[in-house]
Order: structure tokens, then C-alpha cells, then sequence
């Protein structure tokens, strides 16, 4: 049943990964799409991933949280479920999927590799593989940066606004909305390209290194910076969290984002084996 399970396991978070992709899509398109693909694919994971639970719980003869790994496949299936019961009550807003599928998602992959999986030993692929996602976190960051730029401008501009100063150079500042939808159009862009960064080198780092990098400081900075991220999605997605509360978090999570770079000075060859 052991072998049952963690198949289970897998698929559900394959689920997940259909879903997270495609709310991540419609957050960078930035239209009123149907998440109707997105919570499809989490309800099937969500199914799967109780089984997989219960088949791991009749397994060991008892509720299986008996390591990191459990618990947390446990506590990412708890989340889910709030989560349904809320929209299902609530008629939440289905835009704040995007901001409950990463963490479910990566809590999910997490547990799915507490057994070990074949190790690749073609050199090309894992250097292609820690390619992307370097890729995908710089984008991120360049993202993220022009997000910084428009959140300054912003705070300059609102403050020149209600000090009623003039100024050639400041008048020539775009308007509060315009920089407002810059924020909330990168920041969406900065959140998918992290995401997704995050999530292949999780992969990478599962398969070529076990759980061996769990624990490491730089891990941690990097989750705590990402968790920032996800923390102003979510805010702009369910209660509209927009004008000067976004622009100073998208400066605070930049700062945040400098010391994670600084941080992982070297990260590379700690992780290959």
C-alpha cells in the first residue's frame, strides 16, 4: 500500500500542477477568465490526495504523520479543503486561486518525494534542467524590478499630489492608475516567473540531492521571500489591495529579493551531488 500511496500522491500533484498553471495563466493575461479548468483540477487532486492519505493511514494502521513528509502532505490536504468549504459558503472569488494553488501545490510536491526517485545521471539534462530555472527566477526578478521602479514612482507621484508641488519633471509622471496597473501587471508576471522557478528547482534539487538541502538557511530566505510574493497576490486578488499598501510591499519584497540573491552566493555546487 506504501507504493500505492505515494502514486496516489504523485497524480494528485499532478492535478495541482495543471490547476497552478492555469491560474497562473489567466493572473498574467489579466483578464476575467473561468477558473473553470483551474478548479476542476484541483478538486480532482484533491480527491486523490485524500486517497492517497487514507491508503497510506490504513498501511501504517494509524493517522500517518509520522515524519516532516507526512505532515505536511496532511496539513496541504487541510488547506484544500478550507479552502472548498470557503468558496463553496462564501462564493469566494475565484481569482484567489492563484494564490492557494503554490502553496498547496508545493506542499503537496514536497511530501510526494519522501520515497526516492531515479536519479538522471546525464550530466546535459541537469544542467538544462538548473538552466530554466535560472531563467525563470531572473525574469522574475527583472519583473519584480520593474514592479519597484513603478511602486516608487508611485509614492513620489501620490506624494506630489496631495503636497500640490510643482515641477517639470514631476508633472511629467505618469498618472496614479497607470502606475497603479503597472504594478499589479508586473507583480502578477513576477509571482508566475518565481513560482514557477521555485517549483523546478524544488524538482531539481528532490532528485539530484534527496532531502539533503531541507533545512539550509538559504532555503529558508528564498521560501520567506517567495512567501512575501504570494502574500501581496493574494492581497490584490481577494480584497483589492492596490495604490500605496502595494507599492510599499513591492518594495519591501524587492529588498527581500536583493538579500535571497546575496543569500545564494555559491548555492549551485551545494546542491549538486
Amino acid at each position: 500500500m506504501l507504493d500505492s500511496s505515494i502514486f496516489w500522491l504523485r497524480t494528485a500533484t499532478c492535478f495541482y500542477a495543471v490547476g497552478l498553471f492555469s491560474s497562473l495563466l489567466a493572473l498574467v493575461r489579466r483578464r476575467n477568465v473561468p477558473y473553470a479548468l483551474a478548479q476542476g483540477a484541483f478538486r480532482i487532486g484533491v480527491v486523490l490526495h485524500s486517497v492517497a492519505i487514507v491508503d497510506l493511514g490504513m498501511a501504517i494502521g494509524r493517522l500517518p504523520v509520522e515524519n516532516v513528509f507526512q505532515a505536511l502532505s496532511l496539513c496541504a490536504l487541510l488547506i484544500a479543503v478550507l479552502f472548498l468549504i470557503v468558496e463553496w459558503r462564501y462564493q469566494y472569488a475565484s481569482s484567489a486561486f492563484v494564490a492557494h494553488f503554490p502553496l498547496v501545490f508545493l506542499m503537496t510536491l514536497v511530501a510526494a518525494m519522501e520515497r526516492p526517485v531515479v536519479v538522471l545521471t546525464d550530466v546535459r539534462v541537469r544542467e538544462t534542467w538548473l538552466a530554466v530555472h535560472i531563467v525563470l527566477v531572473l525574469a522574475g526578478y527583472a519583473a519584480l524590478l520593474l514592479t519597484a521602479v513603478a511602486s516608487f514612482l508611485y509614492l513620489i507621484q501620490e506624494h506630489r499630489l496631495k503636497t500640490k508641488r510643482a515641477g517639470r519633471l514631476l508633472e511629467r509622471l505618469p498618472p496614479l492608475a497607470v502606475l497603479d496597473n503597472l504594478i499589479s501587471g508586473s507583480l502578477g508576471v513576477a509571482f508566475v516567473l518565481i513560482t514557477l522557478g521555485v517549483i523546478v528547482v524544488m524538482t531539481w534539487a528532490f532528485v539530484y540531492s534527496g532531502t539533503s538541502w531541507i533545512g539550509d538557511p538559504r532555503i529558508t530566505v528564498s521560501l520567506i521571500t517567495w512567501a512575501l510574493l504570494l502574500g501581496a497576490t493574494y492581497l490584490r486578488a481577494t480584497v483589492g489591495w492596490r495604490g500605496r499598501k502595494a507599492a510599499v510591499m513591492a518594495l519591501v519584497i524587492l529588498g527581500c529579493s536583493v538579500f535571497t540573491w546575496a543569500a545564494h552566493a555559491g548555492l549551485r555546487p551545494g546542491l549538486v551531488p
